[in-house]
């Protein structure tokens, strides 16, 4: 998939390094020259300094065979603008927009070219999985250095493991439990603790693959 990001913020970069990992071209794009340059090297996109309100910054970016363009900056005004460029002007399949100000959120619909508005409170991994219609087991970040991969997949009513205690649950080799994020907020992953839908669990691993912790908990 062929994706461009709009905002190279803390939320911007955590998703263009999602996007990446999961092997999507991706461009990120910010108009802070400074902040673009502090990202070479720790993000694997294509980086581009410009105005996200702009056409020829889009188009530069790729809008016009883009299958996704997530816009992530911290201006609400921005996003909508950004959002319904990208929608009218480019045809974006899929346009998908940070709303920043919840008094805001209303606007964020398809009248503006939105069609999926994302909450800047919302845990990362729900996020991506509304903005890309991805699987439910997503890699956040792979340390390819270290061999280490780090895994989190999200429980919901049909989940196998949804119900069941941390402790029976079978894992696959060199794969432990981080933490379990729960309303948002980070759980100590006790081996009596219950899953329960809506939960997302977080795994660091050096031997499974995705597919494999998907097997476990899906």
């Amino acid at each position: 998939m062929k994706v461009v990001v709009a905002g190279a913020g803390r939320l911007g970069k955590k998703i263009a390094q999602v996007l990446v990992a999961a092997h999507h071209q991706v461009a990120l794009l910010d108009s802070d020259e400074e902040r673009v340059a502090e990202l070479r090297g720790q993000v694997a996109a294509e980086l581009i300094t410009g105005d996200a309100c702009e056409p020829t910054v889009l188009e530069h970016a790729g809008a016009r065979t883009a299958d996704l363009i997530v816009i992530a900056t911290g201006q609400d005004d921005t996003n909508l603008v950004a959002g319904l460029l990208a929608k009218r002007h480019f045809s974006v399949p899929r346009v998908a927009a940070r709303v920043n100000d919840d008094e805001n959120a209303w606007l964020f619909d398809r009248h503006w070219g939105v069609d999926i508005a994302l909450p800047s409170a919302s845990p990362l991994v729900s996020l991506m999985e509304e903005a890309t219609g991805a699987t439910d087991t997503v890699a956040l970040l792979r340390l390819s250095k270290a061999g280490v991969d780090v895994i989190e997949t999200a429980i919901t009513d049909r989940s196998r493991a949804a119900g069941q205690a941390l402790s029976g649950i079978t894992l696959p080799a060199g794969t432990i439990v981080a933490t379990v994020i729960r309303g948002g907020q980070p759980t100590a992953p006790a081996p009596e603790l219950l899953l329960e839908p809506g939960d997302e669990v977080l795994l660091v691993s050096h031997e499974a693959s995705e597919r494999e912790i998907h097997a476990a908990f899906q």
